[in-house]
């Protein structure tokens, strides 16, 4: 006789959001020269730094601590006229698409004047930008530029630990080098991985185990075989 299946657990959704305070950073050497450039603030040596690195490789997250610190407006790439209070800004993602370049070199020419300070997040350094204007292209130049790398090893074994330690989960640390070995090299990845795996333990009235990690990278693998078919 063929038994039921046993209903899954529905997890409840406890929205856990990323943490993004100075004291949530994880430091190796792929973030280490970022977190020391976040640090100095007020200290830089201009107004205008440009974080750049990976997707995935904790640029929000620095920039966010930076904003929190220095109490920044969070601005949008595409509309960066107008008149500005004098205080720090903060512009993510701006080589993912057209720059409002006027807007930008008035707003580093407004930083300047007023003391205060400008940090660009970016995939790419400012020398690879599609920049036309040529008094902007001047104001790049003179930024100060620090590259975040792709996470290395370190990082992402602090970062998935930590992960699960907000969510008072106990993951030992086998599980946490065999997620590190497999994954996708980003903050991203790991974060998503985390959650399936928290999503998947509750469901199943299990542990975090290896055995489940992989049985989820499984199921990932075949369904994109049978996509790619």
């Amino acid at each position: 006789m063929i038994e039921p299946a046993r209903p899954r657990q529905l997890p409840l959704e406890l929205g856990h959001s990323p943490a993004f305070s100075r004291d949530d950073l994880v430091i190796t050497p792929a973030n280490a020269s970022a977190v020391a450039l976040i640090d100095r603030w007020p200290d830089w040596p201009g107004p205008l730094a440009v974080l750049f690195g990976p997707a995935g490789s904790g640029k929000t997250h620095l920039g966010e601590v930076w904003r929190r610190r220095s109490g920044a407006a969070l601005l949008d790439r595409h509309a960066l006229s107008g008149p500005l209070a004098p205080q720090p800004v903060l512009v993510d993602d701006v080589d993912a698409g057209e720059l409002d370049e006027t807007g930008l070199f008035h707003l580093v020419n407004a930083a300047r004047q007023s003391g205060t300070h400008v940090l660009l997040l970016a995939r790419r350094p400012p020398a690879a930008w599609p920049v036309t204007l040529p008094d902007l292209a001047s104001r790049l130049r003179a930024a100060t530029l620090v590259e975040v790398r792709e996470p290395d090893d370190m990082l992402l074994a602090g970062v998935i630990t930590k992960l699960f330690a907000d969510r008072q989960v106990d993951i030992e640390p086998q599980v946490v080098e065999f997620l590190v070995r497999r994954i996708e090299r980003s903050l991203a990845a790991a974060m998503a991985m985390v959650e399936r795996l928290d999503r998947a333990a509750l469901e199943q009235k299990a542990r975090i185990t290896r055995s489940l990690a992989a049985g989820l990278m499984r199921n990932d693998a075949l369904q994109d075989d049978e996509a790619a078919s």
